[in-house]
């Protein structure tokens, strides 16, 4: 079920290179943060997730109707991630895509994305996102595809990755190191 989200903010970007988490294959990754005080889009997600469970086909693939029973997307920043200050007031989901399909990646006014460093783990964004329905290896739920990231606005990033001259350091160096 194809569903884009109203604002959302981006955590643990891997949208322009495949990335392996913990043993498992590449692939394109993200998690969306959604503010708990964005009722509307909250909302939204909810009813989606409603309409996935009552989905009769969904409910003969997990066979249960029974939601305790599976792995749902929407999760509690405050309780599941306690300790990143970045998920205090949130909740969040991660997405996913497959190496063969990459998610489309554009700026606020739909174009793509030339600098991938202007698209970070901190932006806000708008998502495309395909929820479906699993049951793979014991494993019962909704699972979420990226098909799409739209940057919307800059925010201070999540990572500091910026380096400054004063960085560097001739006091951790000998002086027949730096002149051969």
């Amino acid at each position: 079920m194809k569903f884009t989200t109203g604002k959302a903010r981006l955590s643990y970007a891997h949208i322009f290179k495949t990335y392996a988490n913990e043993g498992n294959a590449p692939k394109y990754s993200c998690s969306l943060l959604f503010p708990k005080s964005d009722k509307k889009n909250i909302e939204r997600l909810k009813q989606t997730l409603k309409e996935m469970l009552a989905d009769p086909d969904n409910r003969q693939k997990w066979g249960t109707s029974n939601a305790a029973a599976l792995k749902m997307p929407l999760r509690d920043g405050d309780v599941e991630k306690a300790d990143d200050p970045n998920y205090k007031g949130m909740l969040f989901l991660n997405a996913s895509a497959n190496p063969d399909y990459p998610p489309k990646v554009v700026l606020l006014d739909r174009t793509p994305v030339a600098d991938p460093s202007e698209v970070y783990s901190g932006c806000w964004v708008q998502a495309v996102l395909d929820f479906y329905a699993y049951n793979s290896h014991g494993n019962k739920g909704i699972g979420v595809g990226l098909r799409g990231i739209r940057k919307l606005k800059d925010d201070k990033p999540f990572t500091k990755s910026e380096v400054s001259d004063s960085d560097f350091s001739d006091d951790f160096i000998d002086d027949d190191d730096m002149f051969d």
